[in-house]
């Protein structure tokens, strides 16, 4: 039997044009302007970066190499080997950009768990669209 996660897809239009919202966003030291949750970049280069959590702790994060398509998937590895996939969109929408992140529930998560984490993600993602539109 296949297992599937709960999950749940947020999303926030920004008025820029999608090309440069992914411009921006492509490289792995954007995130630490606007997503909280990923915390402060530690070191890396190209696709594999490690990062510190809001906990403090490092944590390692794979991210999709520069595409044409607008994919910003990226995977975190906790220090215990947890794997977490997080897939991303930069899409089009009008002129704009429609920036889309499904948040899986992870095993053992709860309700709680799992709504505070959208909150977050909702929080960061609002985040990032006062940045860039300020610009």
């Amino acid at each position: 039997m296949t297992l599937v996660a709960e999950s749940k897809t947020i999303g926030v239009a920004i008025a820029r044009d999608w090309r440069e919202v992914y411009a921006f966003m492509e490289h792995p030291l954007s995130f630490a302007q606007w997503a909280s949750g990923l915390g402060k970049p530690l070191r890396g280069q190209g696709v594999e970066w490690i990062f510190e959590s809001a906990d403090g702790r490092p944590v390692t994060v794979h991210f999709t190499p520069r595409n044409p398509y607008g994919v910003l998937d990226h995977r975190v590895i906790t220090e215990q080997g947890e794997e977490i996939a997080i897939p991303m969109r930069v899409i089009p929408n009008g002129s704009g950009a429609e920036v889309l992140l499904t948040l899986f529930r992870t095993a053992g998560m709860s309700d709680a768990q799992f709504a505070a984490d959208a909150q977050w993600v909702e929080r960061d993602l609002a985040e990032l669209k006062r940045f860039l539109e300020k610009r």
